[in-house]
């Protein structure tokens, strides 16, 4: 995945408070859709999500970024992008934006723009507090993605993915979805609080993973509208190897496996790795959210 090196980079839509956690609280996280990797927490202790603290918190001030960020300092063009994680992050935060806004614009809808917010540690969300623990996420509550970079050295480290930019990208892809589901009603239709290989929260996940992908079908045509040019310039097939082999990762059945040693599709909550990638395929080679209807 390459950057294009003179293309600015636009640092408002991320808020970048790193080393800037809160310490002690209870973690409650959810209003909606968790991070991909919260119901490790449960495998791991052998709880379900009710019982994490997963549901709608509130109370909770959001964080701002100070006034001169390590991302504002830093992430200004593409060239940034092409030799900095949290600069390529930005610059992924940009293009799937530009993208969903020329989308929703085609379709006579307005698109409301979601910051990501780089954390450390704790962080307080209007979905209650949160931890790196949880993974990326999306909260309805306040419209924003969290996301604590460390992930994606765990995303290699601990669950076995290749990792490489694109699966860095896919990953801020799918939090994007659910604030497309978000913004099309979709979260609020669908949270009957069940889980299970056919639940509406695998489904949900599912979409976020198909819309993931029609963003990765339109990266390298999406244009800035500044600029008028495509932030990114180049995709390969290695990359979008490296997103599909990171949707497996995350895989239900992968997850349980590995920390569990046995699948238990009753209490899927995302989907298996055979559907992560399927659904992503799907969204990358049709360009199209309207085939990304997993509730049908």
């Amino acid at each position: 995945m390459q950057f294009d090196d003179d293309a600015d980079l636009d640092t408002s839509e991320v808020q970048d408070v790193r080393g800037g956690g809160i310490p002690g609280g209870a973690v409650t996280v959810g209003g909606g859709v968790v991070g991909l990797i919260a119901l490790v927490v449960g495998l791991l202790l052998g709880i379900g999500p009710d019982q994490l603290g997963l549901s709608s918190g509130g109370g909770e001030p959001a964080p701002t970024a100070s006034s001169l960020s390590e991302v504002q300092r830093s992430c200004r063009t593409g060239h940034d992008a092409n030799t900095r994680e949290d600069c390529r992050v930005v610059a992924v935060v940009n293009s799937v934006q530009d993208y969903w806004a020329q989308e929703f614009a085609d379709r006579d809808a307005r698109y409301t723009e979601s910051p990501t917010v780089f954390f450390t540690g704790r962080v307080p969300t209007a979905c209650g507090t949160a931890t790196s623990a949880v993974g990326p996420f999306y909260c309805p509550g306040d419209r924003k993605v969290y996301l604590d970079l460390d992930f994606f050295d765990e995303l290699r480290t601990r669950f076995g993915a290749t990792g490489g930019p694109f699966a860095q990208a896919y990953v801020v892809a799918h939090e994007y979805g659910h604030h497309v589901q978000d913004l099309t009603g979709t979260l609020a239709r669908h949270q009957d609080g069940r889980t299970g290989a056919d639940s509406a929260s695998v489904r949900t996940e599912l979409q976020a993973d198909c819309y993931a992908g029609v963003w990765a079908h339109h990266a390298t045509t999406a244009r800035d509208a500044a600029t008028g040019r495509p932030l990114i310039t180049r995709l390969t097939d290695a990359d979008i190897r490296d997103g599909l082999n990171a949707a497996a990762a995350v895989g239900d059945d992968r997850i349980q496996q590995r920390f569990q040693g046995r699948v238990t599709p009753d209490t899927w909550t995302h989907g298996s790795a055979e559907q992560r990638q399927q659904w992503f395929r799907q969204g990358y080679r049709t360009g199209d959210m309207a085939r990304c209807d997993t509730f049908r």
